[in-house]
């Protein structure tokens, strides 16, 4: 397998780590770098893969660059780490930063293609769009479904969809953890003690999850615990007086603009 050097270290480049060699990579075909802190090191003792002694050293020779450092940080790329990534292809995990950013501050990549994976692929359940700034050959195109592949599912989309798919699938998640964490909340206003309220909550959301993703449609599988003038209709009922729907709505609408306000920044 070609070489894959990952530029940060941090929870996503250790999922994606994870997940590579999970599904059959060798730990000696992967690098990683991690700036001043132990969190390259600590991946490397955890995984056994290579922590190199510096970025460019990193980037020299390696058939994948994984950019997985803080989005800020991409404008500070200077020539000599540029020239070190020449004919990698560059993969870029960065939130808010377009395809148009990437090839600047790497000109000598052989392809480049932006990527949003999200916080579940830590357990292999998570879902990442990408684009690229050119066609793939059919060899990259491999590579790249090979390192999302790791982390879940992955779908190719065009750039103009990545704010959005930064918002339904990057922050989806944390969506879904709020609703949880409401929803052990009120579990303990109606009497439950702390951790029979954290049970249910849970369980409840990931069992709900295990039975959409068996392919049930989302609104079928509402109206088939929801019994007429039943508690899940008086529940319901609530949510629909509170535009519940509507919330969500705003929410994906303003972290979709937040992402357009990011790519514009950069």
């Amino acid at each position: 397998m070609t070489g894959i050097a990952f530029l940060g270290a941090g929870n996503m480049a250790g999922a994606m780590v994870d997940g590579l060699i999970r599904s059959g990579a060798p730990a000696s075909a992967i690098a990683c770098y991690g700036g001043n802190d132990d969190t390259a090191a600590k991946l490397g003792a955890r995984t056994g893969v290579r922590v190199a002694p510096d970025p460019v050293d990193l980037c020299r020779g390696a058939g994948v660059l994984v950019l997985a450092f803080k989005p800020q940080h991409l404008a500070t790329v200077d020539a000599a780490l540029a020239d070190a990534a020449r004919g990698s292809l560059v993969v870029s995990i960065l939130a808010g930063r377009p395809l148009a950013a990437i090839s600047r501050a790497f000109p000598h990549a052989r392809s480049v293609v932006r990527v949003m994976p999200n916080t579940p692929g830590r357990v292999g359940a998570g879902i990442s769009g990408w684009c690229s700034a050119a066609p793939l050959s059919a060899d990259d195109r491999a590579l790249v479904e090979k390192i999302l592949g790791a982390l879940g599912a992955a779908h190719e989309v065009p750039e103009s969809l990545m704010d959005a798919v930064t918002a339904v699938g990057g922050s989806g998640p944390g969506f879904v953890f709020e609703f949880t964490a409401a929803l052990r909340e009120a579990a303990i206003e109606a009497g439950f003690p702390p951790n029979l309220a954290d049970a249910f909550s849970r369980t409840a959301v990931t069992g709900a999850a295990r039975l959409l993703e068996e392919g049930g449609d989302p609104d079928v599988l509402r109206d088939q615990v929801t019994s007429p003038a039943g508690t899940t209709a008086a529940g319901l009922e609530v949510f629909r007086k509170s535009a519940f729907r509507g919330i969500v709505r705003d929410a994906v609408l303003a972290a979709t603009r937040r992402g357009g306000e990011l790519a514009r920044d950069s």
